[in-house]
């Protein structure tokens, strides 16, 4: 009686506990990441009632993510399931009269399964699959009058020559990645009745509209005029990655299949969207034509010409743009400092207002996941350093933000790291970063440092939520996220600083940074590694051959070590010119120049541990590179390891090379930087 007593009185003191404390069992680690919820792209229903947004969880048995669409109420975030369970789901968008929603979706479970149109009746019932072709259906967007949705696809091979199975497989290679083993067709504008039944060619011809290979924003979306006669897009002159700066804003005549050009330029153009009384186009174009120099925001009229620069002003690299329903301003978003902004830019011109957020900062990754519903409201996802992603939405840009969502309760109330954000000097110029504490920390104690440097350059690290710094955190690590100049968050200045200075100005504002951290007496000076993916992973390298005493252990993850193979091999090559410097094959001082900025050029100096990742078939970054490092480090006998995956992309989109990927990283780490090391033990559920 008293046992039981005693357990009832022990219950009831744990429900009151409060909710953050009852749930801190232990630190973030490995097992933890089947429990996060990703969560992207909202979207307003026509009313601005409801929210569709993409979910996304991990099937680690079967290595892929399931996905679905959850419609949120707006404002009470009740929720209903529209669709569980699928495969690639991505892409919602409400028909307009707010019926139906339509998605992309594979239709088997296999990986290389096409992406296809499907519409889902609100009403209930099985969504209507409405095309069945053998390509993937890129994009889509429907017409405002609800009768039809216009779609992006790649055309089919021609093989005049014959049967590609007996022989007649050959093709000409252009401007593209070495591991391209047929020709690029170009991709084109089809038409489709909303009821169904076969879609209609709307242009062809050797041209094509961009597609974008990941990371990087999604290619161009299509753009309704509001009278649905119209169709503005990006065209490019082939469908070869090399090429896509050749990319202009194109405006089609649906009914005549005319094309014409927004504006005279050649170059940079992108991602026109129509004004709601379908007079004007916004559109991106670098400044002053570069794509060292931010994106800025430009409206012409729809009859056409360059129109005029909405914000030279604003000083921050704009990758999101949507119209406000009145028409007279644009809602803007873009990496701002140590977080995501988003802006009211008036059509006037003029200073753009900044919206009030709090201590939450839209996903960014080459794009802002922010929608707005036809009267002003905005909803996007959000994070900060202690909260994974949830949906949050303003009824208005002068509200405050209200969390509408809470997917991932389960891993904000773990044991998390704190995280704090760090300014420093280096060459006069203010840099600034991000540190993540141990997860266990202690004041007074000293901790080993594990610096996490992001790739891009265009890129940043801002104060968001981390899976792979809270991973470090839990394991005793303070984790080091530096921005360097060539980083997009502190204005143009700062991003276009490393024209023909890819590594040596980085390098220093890094190092500026570390020995700040070192002077703050929390860090165990004596245990440091550097790693980092992509750019993270030229700056690894970069790091290891100029300062290559300051390293116990580096990872070196997809990491450019050669420019010239950069410009020769990668997927966008000769586009590297407008930041390396003029062709390499032009000259002798040329290839010098891009020998200096190469990383592989000190390799011989490395004497740290180095663990090398790659995928074997990288277009962006091709595992050449590694494969040269991984022979520099073997020859001089530097402790060294080469991990690869059968992977064609830059990053593995599986759950499962993806789990491992960080699990390779972590343990070499502790390796290196741990007393006695430690690889953590697989937890129960976690294969």
């Amino acid at each position: 009686m008293k046992n039981r007593y005693s357990w009832r009185v022990a219950a009831l003191w744990l429900a009151l506990l409060p909710l953050g404390l009852r749930a801190q069992q232990h630190p973030f680690e490995l097992a933890d990441l089947a429990k996060l919820t990703g969560l992207s792209d909202p979207q307003f229903s026509p009313d601005g009632q409801r929210l569709a947004v993409v979910t996304s969880t991990p099937d680690y048995a079967e290595d892929r993510y399931l996905t679905g669409v959850v419609l949120v109420a707006v404002p009470s975030g009740e929720q209903r399931v529209l669709a569980a369970n699928k495969n690639g789901l991505t892409q919602p968008r409400w028909s307009p009269s707010g019926q139906e929603l339509a998605y992309l979706a594979k239709t088997g479970p296999g990986k290389e399964a096409a992406l296809q149109l499907f519409v889902q009746p609100l009403a209930g019932g099985e969504p209507r699959q409405l095309t069945h072709t053998k390509k993937a259906i890129q994009h889509y967007a429907w017409r405002p009058d609800g009768s039809a949705l216009a779609f992006v696809m790649a055309d089919e091979p021609s093989n005049a020559a014959g049967p590609v199975d007996k022989g007649y497989d050959a093709f000409e290679v252009g401007n593209n990645d070495l591991f391209l083993s047929a020709a690029p067709t170009a991709s084109h504008i089809w038409l489709l009745p909303a009821a169904g039944g076969e879609p209609r060619r709307l242009t062809s011809g050797a041209w094509s509209l961009p597609v974008t290979i990941p990371p990087g924003a999604p290619a161009s979306p299509l753009s309704w005029s509001p009278d649905g006669k119209s169709l503005a897009f990006v065209q490019v002159p082939t469908p070869h990655s090399g090429n896509g700066n050749q990319r202009t804003v194109q405006v089609l005549d649906v009914a005549t299949g005319a094309v014409h050009p927004l504006t005279t330029r050649k170059l940079l153009e992108g991602y026109p969207s129509f004004s709601p009384d379908g007079t004007q186009l916004s559109y991106w174009y670098p400044r002053q034509g570069n794509t060292m120099n931010i994106n800025e925001i430009w409206v012409s009229p729809v009859a056409g010409g360059e129109g005029r620069n909405l914000t030279p002003a604003l000083d921050r690299d704009v990758f999101r743009t949507i119209w406000m329903p009145d028409g007279k301003s644009l809602l803007l978003g873009g990496l701002d400092g140590n977080r995501t902004s988003l802006w009211v830019q008036p059509l006037k011109g003029g200073a753009a207002r900044r919206l009030n957020l709090g201590s939450v900062s839209p996903n960014w990754s080459f794009w802002v996941d922010v929608a707005v519903s036809r009267t002003g409201a905005v909803a996007f996802i959000g994070t900060d350093p202690g909260q994974p992603a949830e949906l949050f939405y303003l009824p208005s840009t002068t509200a405050k933000p209200r969390q509408l969502t809470n997917f991932n309760h389960a891993v904000k109330d773990l044991q998390l790291g704190k995280a704090q954000t760090l300014t420093w000097q280096s060459d006069g110029v203010t840099n600034d970063g991000e540190l993540t504490y141990p997860a266990n920390y202690v004041a007074g104690k000293q901790y080993p440092l594990v610096l996490v440097i992001h790739g891009g350059p265009t890129a940043a690290s801002t104060a968001t939520f981390s899976a792979q710094a809270q991973l470090f955190a839990g394991r005793g690590y303070f984790v080091f996220e530096p921005n360097y100049r060539g980083s997009d968050n502190l204005g143009n200045a700062y991003k276009a600083a490393i024209f023909k200075d890819a590594g040596a100005g980085p390098g220093r504002d890094v190092m500026a940074g570390l020995a700040q951290l070192k002077r703050s007496g929390m860090v165990d000076t004596t245990r440091i590694g550097v790693s980092g993916w992509s750019y993270g992973g030229y700056m690894t390298v970069w790091l290891l051959g100029h300062y290559p005493t300051a390293w116990k252990a580096a990872v070196a993850g997809a990491a450019v070590t050669d420019w010239l193979d950069q410009y020769n091999l990668g997927d966008s090559n000769v586009q590297r010119a407008a930041a390396i410097g003029e062709s390499p094959w032009l000259s002798e001082a040329n290839a010098l120049n891009y020998r200096e900025q190469s990383p592989i050029t000190l390799a011989g100096r490395i004497r740290t541990p180095t663990l090398i990742l790659a995928n074997t078939a990288d277009p962006r970054v091709p595992i050449t590179q590694s494969y040269k490092l991984f022979h520099a480090l073997k020859d001089n006998g530097v402790t060294t390891k080469f991990i690869a995956w059968p992977v064609a992309a830059h990053n593995a989109s599986d759950p499962v090379r993806q789990r491992e990927r960080n699990r390779f990283w972590l343990d070499w780490m502790d390796t290196y930087l741990q007393p006695g090391g430690h690889a953590e033990a697989p937890r129960a559920g976690s294969n």
